[in-house]
Formats: structure tokens, C-alpha cells, sequence
């Protein structure tokens, strides 16, 4: 499975390049914003920043919601780097938009997946990622790991090429679940990849060690 993480911060993103696990990053104009970074000619320098540290595909995510603002955006975006992945909603005309880059080989991650149908959706238009969300369903009381299941038995059965990124995530439960299940990809937080470091016995175990190194001195 593929570590992604889900940030704009570039101290967030080379910490986890440092740590030898990172496959790839992906944002969003909220987690832009966060880093106080609006205006087009900043949003593409950061881009370009964040593929100078990060070696792996680069979700870039498109502003527009109609098909031409979305081929000219995303043609914009590709153009940045070999390693930018074109990030299109899951509307009508966003489908188009990733049939018009899977036949141009730009690759393209379908984002706002809340249903098994959005996916198949995406993956017969050609989309190299489809990007389930699946801590905002548990926020609504709906199990967002089952919609993970759903599309992994539809991909399977059609050898779809298109890989599961699933996204939201809120815990390291999720990342181990999503695991479980079977997605191509994770994108999340720092901070709940570094939790799946941490477990009491770890902790105890190692305290002992040195303890009994000491002794030894």
C-alpha cells in the first residue's frame, strides 16, 4: 500500500520524505489556504516546491467546475511536472475532464468519492486515482470503510487499473483498515502515519533495554 500525505506544509512533507515512506502528496484549496497560500502564482510555485521535496505523485487540484476551465486548468497543472496528478471533482463535467486527460496520458485523481457508482464512474473514464472520503462519512454515521470494500470488489472484478486512494483519513485505524481491505493508496495527516509508531510496549520494552545496558557498563 502507498503512504500519501494530505498536507500543504512543507516542513509536514519533507519530515515524511525524511522518514523513508512517502510514495506521494496530495492537497486541496483548504489545506492551501491553511498555509496562508492564495493567488494562482502562488498556488503553482508551491506546487512546484512541494515536487522539488517529494518523490512521487503530486495530486494538483483543479478551482473550475465546468469541462473547459477544468481541460485548461488541468493542462496548466500537468505542465508544472511529470509528477503532478490533475485532481478533478466528481461531477458530470469532471468526468469528461478525466476521459479528456486519461486519452491525452495525463493522469487524473477523481476526488469527492462518496459512492460505490462515483468510482465505477471514474475508473471507466479512466482516472488513475479515485479518492473515497471516507472520514466525512463516518462524521454523517456511515461507515466509510464499507464503501473502501464496495469498490475494491467492482475494481477486481473488472481488473479496473484505476487504484483506490482513500482519503479522509482521521486515525491510524484507518490506515491499518484500509489495509485490511485492500486500497492501493492512503493520503493522510502526519500525524496519524507517526501514530502507527507508537504502541506502550514499544515503549516499555525499550526503557528496559537501555536500563539493562546500563548495567553493563
Amino acid at each position: 500500500m502507498k503512504f500519501f500525505i494530505d498536507t500543504a506544509n512543507l516542513e509536514q512533507i519533507k519530515e515524511a520524505e525524511d522518514l523513508g515512506i512517502l510514495d506521494g502528496v496530495t492537497t486541496n484549496p483548504s489545506l492551501m489556504a491553511k498555509e496562508g497560500i492564495s493567488g494562482k502564482e502562488a498556488i503553482l510555485n508551491h506546487y512546484k516546491t512541494i515536487c522539488e521535496i517529494a518523490d512521487g505523485d503530486i495530486s494538483a487540484e483543479v478551482l473550475s467546475t465546468t469541462y473547459e476551465e477544468m481541460i485548461k486548468e488541468g493542462e496548466e497543472l500537468a505542465a508544472l511536472h511529470p509528477n503532478i496528478v490533475v485532481k478533478i471533482p466528481m461531477i458530470k463535467d469532471g468526468v469528461k475532464a478525466l476521459k479528456y486527460f486519461s486519452n491525452k496520458g495525463i493522469k487524473t485523481n477523481c476526488t469527492l468519492i462518496f459512492s460505490a457508482g462515483q468510482a465505477l464512474l471514474a475508473a471507466k473514464a479512466g482516472a488513475t486515482y479515485v479518492s473515497p472520503f471516507l472520514g466525512r462519512l463516518d462524521d454523517i454515521s456511515v461507515d466509510g470503510m464499507n464503501l473502501i470494500e464496495e469498490i475494491r470488489i467492482i475494481f477486481d472484478n473488472y481488473v479496473f487499473d484505476t487504484e483506490i486512494l482513500a482519503a479522509s483519513i482521521r486515525s491510524p485505524m484507518h490506515i491499518i483498515n484500509c489495509a485490511k481491505i485492500g486500497a492501493d493508496v492512503v493520503t493522510s495527516p502526519l500525524a496519524s502515519i507517526l501514530n502507527l509508531l507508537k504502541h506502550p510496549l514499544t515503549d516499555s520494552g525499550l526503557a528496559q533495554f537501555v536500563a539493562d545496558a546500563k548495567k553493563m557498563d
